[in-house]
């Protein structure tokens, strides 16, 4: 894939022309490229993704980096996952590509954002980027509540929120207040006060994520409802009341409800998952290990 566009504006014009691939098609070009080095598959497979890696660029622009340098990067992390992506696995590329993108943006945001480097492992990473953010967060529902948190508090609070050691927090924290730039200086004058952290996007997922997933949930829910299908009626009031209601029932209850033991109710279910993962491995090889 030619990632060498004379500016991001023309890269994301050709990005928006590109085809959307069914499933199907996908596959047969991952499975050209993997056991073919077919790179005619892994341009047209690259391509057709490229706006799915130029969305997730555009949420990191507010960090300072140039948005060409943010798309190769994501182009980039695009490529590596067309080169290591395993058809077999049962996956929409989509959402395998998601990490890959996600990561080559991050490493090089993060080797640019100053002259110290600010982290490298997965728990730095996930501070450095949502730090602030879920601080501000947590600020405002203390402020709501009349409450005042001191900084021992909100250290705490922060890293049980993103699930990291509370050394990581204290040592993000100083990094980032750093004198080469700081998230809270204001932008302007005329921008009446507003910091720079005030700019900065939320992590969530992006239009060209949210139609792929939304995508992906809508087939595997219509190939489940056809799995439940086979099933005979004992077994779907089993798996429904084991799996797709809240809470659970416990296989005692069950067991108590259809005069079974709670032995036979788990070998029922174990039936009933083995039939529907039957019928779906013989319907598409995307949901091969879906109840794995």
């Amino acid at each position: 894939m030619a990632l060498d566009y004379p500016n991001d504006m023309s890269l994301s014009r050709v990005a928006m022309k590109a085809e959307l691939l069914d499933a199907e098609t996908e596959r047969d070009l991952a499975y050209a490229w993997r056991d073919k080095r077919d790179e005619a598959a892994l341009h047209r497979l690259i391509t057709a993704y490229m706006r799915l890696a130029i969305s997730m660029a555009s949420k990191y622009k507010r960090y300072g980096a140039p948005m060409n340098d943010l798309i190769q990067e994501a182009g980039l992390g695009l490529m590596k996952a067309a080169d290591k992506f395993d058809p077999d696995r049962g996956v929409r590329f989509s959402t395998y590509a998601v990490w890959w993108i996600k990561a080559s943006i991050q490493d090089y945001v993060m080797r640019n954002w100053s002259m110290v480097r600010t982290g490298s492992t997965s728990s730095q990473k996930s501070l450095f980027f949502n730090q602030r953010r879920v601080q501000a967060r947590l600020e405002r529902e203390a402020m709501a509540r009349g409450e005042t948190l001191d900084r021992h508090q909100l250290r705490h609070m922060i890293s049980t929120e993103i699930g990291v050691p509370l050394r990581d927090v204290e040592m993000m924290e100083g990094r980032l207040s750093g004198s080469d730039f700081s998230l809270n200086a204001t932008q302007s004058t005329e921008d009446e006060g507003r910091e720079w952290i005030d700019t900065l996007e939320d992590d969530s997922a992006q239009s060209a994520e949210i139609v792929e997933e939304q995508h992906d949930r809508e087939t595997l829910r219509a190939w489940l409802a056809e799995a439940m299908g086979a099933l005979n009626e004992r077994e779907q009031f089993i798996i429904r009341e084991r799996k797709l209601r809240e809470p659970i029932r416990t296989l005692e209850s069950l067991g108590q409800e259809l005069n079974l033991s709670k032995e036979r109710v788990r070998q029922l279910e174990a039936a009933a998952f083995a039939k529907m993962r039957k019928y779906l491995e013989g319907r598409s090889e995307e949901v091969h290990d879906l109840l794995a």
